[in-house]
């Protein structure tokens, strides 16, 4: 690869319109290809800044191949682009028997929740217009999603959430950074019962 297919970090972060310490997070995370000179410099293609700008045309995609009644559904809800892409990346790699959709704010994924009501939620709760305490609330508030597996992925600290009245009786809170090894063991079970109770229908 040439020298002017390749960039340095902070050459990506003005191309991509984000700070150095974002593209970092994006290079150690695998979302961005990249790899370190020998004097310890990152260097990524152009190519894959390129990918990153230009996301796939669908929002959903199958995390790994199944049957269609052994698979669960995992709705994210996360304003941040880069976070998104962040999960994309993690979800994806853990072979789950589960369908990943995402939406960027309280008002898609309200509507997307009642359209496709998805096994498991995954909500940020700081978000512009519709937070996620109000999606979560309105959800908690119809029984036909009773069944609804739902965390919270959010920056906030415990006091900040007991402000805004502590995390709901059922709801499971993980602290961001997320801790990827705990997420994956949580939405593993909530596949694997998921999965169970559509065989026993």
């Amino acid at each position: 690869m040439s020298a002017d297919e390749v960039c340095t970090t902070q050459k990506a972060a003005e191309l991509l319109g984000i700070s150095v310490t974002s593209v970092q997070q994006l290079v150690e995370t695998g979302v961005i290809e990249a790899w370190k000179t020998q004097g310890g410099h990152r260097r990524i293609p152009l190519a894959a800044i390129k990918a990153y700008k230009t996301p796939s045309s669908s929002t959903q995609k199958i995390v790994t191949p199944a049957p269609s009644d052994k698979k669960a559904s995992i709705l994210v809800i996360e304003d941040n682009q880069m976070q998104r892409a962040i999960y994309d990346k993690q979800i994806s790699s853990w072979n789950l028997p589960a369908k990943l959709s995402f939406c960027e704010n309280g008002y898609q994924g309200l509507m997307k929740i009642a359209s496709d009501k998805p096994d498991i939620l995954l909500a940020d709760i700081v978000m512009d217009g519709i937070d996620g305490y109000e999606v979560i609330s309105t959800i908690l508030g119809h029984p036909e999603l009773a069944d609804m597996h739902i965390a919270i992925l959010s920056s906030l600290t415990p006091e900040d959430l007991d402000a805004r009245g502590g995390v709901p009786d059922g709801v499971v809170f993980f602290s961001k950074p997320v801790n990827y090894d705990e997420l994956r063991g949580y939405l593993r079970a909530c596949c694997a019962q998921k999965i169970r109770h559509h065989h026993q229908i």
